[in-house]
């Protein structure tokens, strides 16, 4: 059996992680388990579009982890799909009894001007990233609910949502529905103890490691255990008090995304006219 040492931040906790066959979902799984959870693990295998599953990735990872001693599940399916999320959640209930932390690490990177993304790619992008959450987010939640223990959800974004990036028009806009979701459904679930929130990682990754940003920085310094470290603080007890926070994980740094808004431009009571506006932009702009 795996150890588990006193004091481990998810000891008797069932974890649920999507994405978890690489990168920062397969660092988050990992350092879960070394903390004492219990996983249920799911991963299509998919190339960074969401095309060729390959259910070898997802049963390395269980076999790995098996072999520690943890108490694990794997699905190979792909958590868009009608009915997984209800039946990914059911068997964790099943299977451990009870499901206290959902991580949403499963995403698809696509690379694409906005003028040449084609629809059915959107739609995936959304699917996966967006859409998977909010379902992820009713079906663990009420199962939470249920219980009457609380939970953690963490949702995973990027920091697109808010900035904006290059050839990142589809996953920005899944990213920005993200943060809508978790701000909103935190506000509606506090009362019940189930809190959540979403992480917005910069981190080395089959999906930015050919990047020229990322080339000439030392790969153990934006890791994405520096991600996992942050999701896990998430799920566990530590954060009980973070309500529908972005937390932004670039190497060793951690910071909170908020949005803001200016003081604004006051007119006069009457609606301004078309080009009346103009004349206030400026002001309307200033911090």
């Amino acid at each position: 059996m795996s150890e588990v040492l006193p004091g481990s931040l998810l000891a008797g906790r069932t974890v649920l992680i999507t994405g978890a066959g690489r990168g920062i979902g397969r660092a988050v799984a990992e350092l879960a388990a070394s903390e004492g959870a219990r996983l249920v693990l799911a991963d299509a295998g998919v190339d960074l579009e969401g095309n060729a599953p390959d259910a070898s990735v997802i049963e390395e990872l269980v076999t790995s982890l098996r072999a520690r001693g943890v108490s694990v599940e794997g699905f190979a399916d792909d958590i868009a799909s009608a009915g997984v999320v209800e039946r990914v959640v059911a068997h964790a209930i099943d299977r451990f009894d009870r499901l206290d932390v959902v991580v949403h690490a499963a995403a698809l990177s696509v690379d694409r001007s906005v003028l040449r993304t084609p629809p059915e790619l959107v739609e995936r992008v959304l699917a996966v990233q967006l859409g998977a959450a909010f379902s992820l987010v009713r079906v663990a939640g009420q199962a939470m609910l249920d219980r009457k223990e609380g939970g953690s959800i963490v949702l995973f974004s990027g920091p697109s949502a808010f900035f904006g990036a290059r050839g990142h028009a589809a996953m920005g806009a899944a990213q920005a529905g993200v943060i809508a979701l978790a701000r909103s459904a935190a506000l509606e679930l506090r009362r019940h103890r189930v809190r959540v929130n979403a992480v917005c990682p910069t981190a080395r990754t089959r999906a930015t490691e050919a990047l020229p940003t990322f080339a000439a920085i030392d790969e153990a310094s934006m890791s994405p255990a520096h991600v996992a470290a942050v999701a896990v603080f998430l799920a566990s007890s530590l954060a009980e008090d973070v309500h529908g926070e972005a937390i932004g994980v670039a190497g060793s740094r951690t910071y909170a995304i908020r949005p803001r808004e200016t003081t604004g431009a006051f007119g006069p009571a009457k609606p301004l006219e078309p080009r009346e506006v103009r004349g206030v932009w400026n002001e309307a702009l200033k911090p």
